[in-house]
């Protein structure tokens, strides 16, 4: 008895130091989903009014909520190279290169294209209309000095603006030439009230055109204005705060069907043509 005694003593007080020990140790709380995700990109993605469809869509299926930040492609580039954003939509591929090339955006995939347009007042006063390329219509512009309002934002607009001024053998400047430093929209706006040409991309125009009073399209179709645009992640390896699976959830409802839908019909009831093609394969 008095071995079985002891035993049983010994029993109790092994499992008094279990829980004594349990009481001791933090309980392991579960993963708490960031529902966070900060996006920068563009403002013709926004001012184009395609992501207003789209984060609605993705919020109400994913449980996310997505922090827009519009923004020029450089901007939106930067906002990456610093770790300040979780997802990067952008369409200056040239600028892009670095950023993937350095290790520090991932995930890198073809989204879709439209393409750029020059826009300026219908009188046309530097008779841009019948130019046989895009970089000769900047040509025409130049040497009439007629007013033009450029992005001035490293912004992929304002890329490509510089490109095709490049290609025209044109270094603009003077009076003539007007910097805003600002998005798509705002440069529109104000290149219609002062009467001057500018290159936007189409889905930004279409969408603001019934406020762009006696401004229409003047040149469109060169094969140097086509507009591709880019997703990408930023790499949790190079910022561990970043949302990296926050950001792996929105390319994939971008690329999957239901983003695909979303994105080649837009605009397709308002102006009879969508705003974007997928160059999803």
């Amino acid at each position: 008895m008095k071995r079985k005694s002891i035993i049983s003593l010994a029993l109790c007080l092994i499992l008094l130091a279990s829980l004594f020990t349990g009481c001791g140790q933090p309980k392991e709380e579960p993963a708490v989903k960031n529902i966070d995700i900060i996006l920068a990109t563009t403002t013709s993605t926004r001012d184009s009014g395609l992501l207003d469809v789209l984060l609605p869509v993705f919020e109400k299926e994913s449980g996310y909520k997505v922090k827009t930040i519009a923004v020029g492609t450089g901007a939106a580039l930067e906002m990456g190279n610093k770790g300040e954003a979780d997802v990067l939509m952008t369409h200056a591929p040239a600028s892009e290169k670095p950023l993937v090339d350095e290790g520090y955006a991932i995930d890198y995939t073809l989204l879709m294209h439209n393409d750029y347009i020059i826009v300026g007042p219908t009188n046309d006063p530097a008779g841009i209309k019948k130019s046989a390329s895009a970089s000769a219509a900047l040509g025409l512009i130049a040497n009439k000095k007629s007013l033009f309002l450029s992005r001035g934002d490293k912004s992929g607009t304002h890329t490509k603006e510089l490109e095709l001024w490049k290609a025209a053998s044109l270094q603009p400047g003077g009076s003539w030439y007007q910097e805003t430093g600002s998005g798509m929209g705002d440069t529109l706006n104000i290149a219609a009230e002062k009467k001057g040409y500018s290159l936007t991309d189409r889905a930004t125009y279409l969408n603001l055109k019934q406020n762009l009073k006696n401004m229409e399209v003047l040149y469109e179709g060169d094969t140097t204005l086509f507009n591709i645009y880019h997703v990408m992640s930023v790499n949790p390896a190079k910022f561990s705060k970043v949302n990296y699976a926050g950001a792996k959830d929105f390319i994939k409802f971008l690329l999957s069907k239901s983003g695909q839908d979303i994105i080649t019909t837009y605009g397709k009831d308002k102006f009879g043509q969508p705003l974007f093609f997928s160059d999803v394969k």
